[in-house]
């Protein structure tokens, strides 16, 4: 596979023949490159005017190899051929190198080109290209490749200190001045052969190839940092196949240096994504989403999150009131459209400011910052078909806008957000999540804390800074505005069927119960639950032993067709047989729960959902079947629910993030070496929908 490598373009502020008499020192030998031990020259020739001079040199090069490789191919140095082709009329040099020595085994080239800047003439502009094909190299072809590629880089790196050198050099010598190469035949007009100091502005446009689809190195270095030699040609190389190739608008440089870093500077990876990337904002009018974007009144209203001021290092900062934000609301009242376009014109708002403060900090930044605050999160931002939306929402961003989040701090984190990352990180690229940093209630105040990153008058007034800052505070979102059942879209509907919730209808006298062995203690049983009709009592026990079943039904119970069948055997006493590990919940008609649970224990936890005037969570048995169905047939009212459990593995919370079980365990970052412990005893969290409903910790 041909390896090829290109080089931004090098300006000199000083005049084509000063930095040729400088170019020539470096000859026979240059003690700055110590793997440069010689050169001879082969022949010369010039024109019969003096105009060109073509010299070919054989160079004597000492590999920076493993010895062992050396005795392998038998060679200690290796020799190239370098061609320079001197145009004084034109002011260009041009160089052609190759391997000489393995060449039936590699081939290597380059070709370095000297010219005239296209605007100012006493400017001299500098680029190189090389090309690597390792055919076979006695088994180390992989080793043969970093070589030269490492060789490349530092002919790179060394190139413009070299010239500046020599230019230091001459100017010791009194020459900074080397006047322009005069024809012998000045005096004459030869049609066709103008001297460029002959022709206009206009002519001199004309016969010089406009530099707009090359990268100057002083501009990537102004605009999009330092980059190495071989990623500033993966660069290149990239915008250079976009202009030839892509018919779309072509994105700015910045946005595709994003693409290559994320994927470690592999081109074909980067191209490949960034094509798909182009052509999804094609598909979304991405280019004009900010100037034909409105928000809708209701994100307007509880939607709070927006940009504010800028971090120490100059990047925009933008912040979310997560913890305040009703986001099952916000999904049942939009569509994942909706909230997608949000997203999206955030991360364009983005981009556009990180161009700003590039300006006008006079230094790269090409990502921003974003603060969460977590205070008041709670088990209603699991709500799974929320959390599905919001985990599409964040492959998209992920996909599209690779790169751009430089630090994400989250504030203020709760006890369930452990429960929450585990749910949300596995989707986070591995890169990003190591931008994570994460304080528990005020710890973001120590060192190391959220001062160490934004400057105190940037900090907003609720998180106790000097800001005052306006971002709205979210709130409930009322019912009234979400969305019917027949306004929802197919994508929508399915989340809410069997697939994933489940739905139950609750008789007076007939609870609900969901069975659940737990293996490993500190596993996290979570749930999440409508009361679609009626109010309803919410208890979880614990058992040591299974309940009986048999075919006739659970624990000897008949089928009741449509009413579950108890899992709890009625000759079981409460306090011996089982316990009850969560103070009863009411909740009433129309409320939406969540809420999670760490099982201390192994064993059997059973969740069961009945009616507030059904037996008492303290009384010593359940009641029989015949006092159920006598119940059935005296009171045919019912409550309906739609719910959904799942049981998080203690495996999945350990190595997440240092525990924050006690919302005191001080700074942390995520990382693979960090780890969550869970308190010794079980807990749980409950949140609830209704504003004057209180978390149950």
């Amino acid at each position: 596979m041909v390896q090829e490598f290109q080089s931004p373009i090098r300006v000199y502020k000083h005049p084509f023949e000063l930095i040729m008499a400088a170019y020539e020192k470096r000859f026979p030998t240059c003690p700055m490159v110590p793997v440069f031990v010689d050169s001879e020259v082969l022949s010369e020739s010039q024109s019969h005017d003096g105009a060109t001079r073509v010299t070919e040199r054989r160079c004597t090069i000492d590999i920076d190899a493993p010895r062992l490789l050396k005795r392998i191919a038998g060679v200690d140095y290796l020799y190239f051929i370098q061609k320079n082709t001197l145009n004084r009329r034109d002011r260009t040099l041009q160089i052609e190198i190759h391997n000489e020595t393995f060449s039936n085994r590699v081939i290597a080239r380059e070709r370095c080109k000297y010219t005239v800047h296209p605007e100012k003439e006493d400017w001299t502009c500098f680029e190189q290209t090389a090309s690597l094909d390792v055919t076979s190299f006695f088994g180390f072809e992989s080793m043969a490749e970093k070589i030269a590629m490492k060789q490349y880089s530092n002919s790179i790196e060394k190139g413009k200190e070299i010239i500046q050198f020599h230019l230091t050099e001459l100017a010791k010598e009194g020459i900074t001045h080397v006047p322009r190469w005069d024809s012998p035949a000045s005096t004459q007009t030869v049609p066709g052969n103008h001297s460029r100091d002959s022709l206009s502005d206009e002519d001199r446009l004309k016969v010089t190839p406009s530099p707009d689809d090359k990268l100057d190195a002083d501009y990537i270095r102004r605009y999009l940092g330092n980059l190495m030699p071989l990623q500033e040609s993966c660069l290149i190389r990239l915008r250079q196949w976009l202009q030839e190739t892509y018919k779309g608008k072509i994105p700015k440089d910045q946005h595709v240096l994003r693409f290559l870093a994320a994927n470690d500077f592999n081109l074909d990876k980067a191209r490949e994504l960034l094509c798909q990337s182009l052509t999804w904002r094609k598909q979304h009018q991405v280019d004009f989403l900010l100037d034909s974007w409105q928000r809708p009144q209701l994100l307007q209203g509880y939607y709070s999150g927006d940009w504010h001021h800028h971090d120490k290092d100059g990047r925009p900062l933008y912040i979310l009131r997560l913890g305040q934000m009703d986001t099952k609301g916000l999904m049942r009242a939009l569509t994942e459209e909706v909230l997608l376009r949000q997203v999206v014109a955030i991360n364009e708002e983005g981009l556009r400011r990180c161009e700003e403060n590039t300006a006008a900090f006079g230094r790269p930044i090409s990502s921003w910052t974003c603060l969460v605050d977590l205070e008041g999160l709670n088990m209603r931002h699991l709500w799974r078909p929320g959390l599905k939306a919001l985990l599409r929402i964040i492959e998209a961003v992920e996909a599209n806008y690779p790169e751009t989040l430089g630090r994400l701090l989250m504030l203020r984190a709760p006890r369930v957000f452990p429960v929450l990352w585990t749910l949300v990180s596995p989707l986070i690229n591995e890169n990003t999540r190591k931008k994570f940093l994460v304080y528990a209630a005020n710890d973001y105040w120590g060192p190391g804390g959220l001062v160490d990153y934004v400057d105190r008058k940037f900090i907003p007034d609720f998180l106790g800074g000097d800001c005052v800052c306006d971002i709205p505070e979210g709130g409930t979102v009322p019912k009234s505005l979400y969305r019917t059942t027949e306004e929802l879209d197919s994508e929508d509907s399915q989340l809410l069927t069997d697939l994933l919730y489940k739905s139950a209808s609750i008789f007076k006298g007939v609870p609900h119960e969901i069975f659940i062995e737990i293996i490993e203690d500190s596993s996290i049983i979570t749930w999440d639950f409508d009361v679609i009709k009626g109010d309803v009592l919410f208890n979880i026990y614990h058992s040591k032993r299974a309940p009986k079943r048999d075919t006739a039904g659970a624990n000897g119970f008949p089928s009741l067709g449509t009413v579950s069948s108890p899992l709890l055997d009625k000759s079981w006493v409460l306090g011996q047989d089982y316990s009850t590990v969560e103070s009863a919940l009411t909740c009433t008609e129309g409320e939406s729960v969540q809420g999670s649970h760490v099982a201390r224990w192994p064993g059997y936890y059973i969740l069961q959902w009945r009616f507030p005037s059904s037996l008492s969570p303290s009384s010593s048995s359940l009641p029989s079947v015949d006092d159920m169905l006598a119940s059935l047939q005296v009171s045919p009212h019912k409550c309906k629910i739609m719910y959904y459990t799942e049981v998080l593995a203690s495996q999945d919370i350990r190595g997440s993030l240092t525990s924050l079980a006690s919302n005191h365990s001080g700074f942390s970052q995520l990382s693979s070496s960090t780890t969550f412990s869970i308190q010794s005893q079980g807990s749980s969290t409950v949140s609830r929908s209704a504003p004057a409903a209180q978390a149950l910790l």
